[in-house]
């Protein structure tokens, strides 16, 4: 099922739309990583250490900079393939129409 051959302009403003929706994606994650990384393991450290138990025998804060940044990383690399792969597929730059 192909659409029908775009002008260069119908194009060029899908392009940027999707453009513009990748960058919105990309800022999505940065900021979830940087409250995961600096926030969780060194700003909010103390607070989370008093208000969560203790996780492997080590305080919550000290768990999250050692492990859970990590496991938050991997979710996040996670999440920004499934958004992407959505965003490719709503703006027909997916890998399947180039076959």
């Amino acid at each position: 099922m192909n659409s029908p051959p775009q002008t260069p302009n119908q194009d060029n403003g899908r392009q940027n739309v999707y453009w513009t929706k990748s960058l919105q994606i990309v800022l999505f994650i940065l900021a979830i990583w940087f409250v995961l990384s600096l926030g969780c393991g060194v700003l909010f450290r103390e607070k989370l250490d008093a208000l969560l138990p203790p996780m492997g025998g080590a305080p919550f804060g000290f768990w999250m900079a050692q492990q859970g940044a990590i496991i938050g990383f991997l979710v996040l690399l996670f999440l920004y393939m499934v958004l992407m792969n959505s965003l490719d597929g709503k703006s027909g730059f997916d890998q399947e129409d180039e076959e």
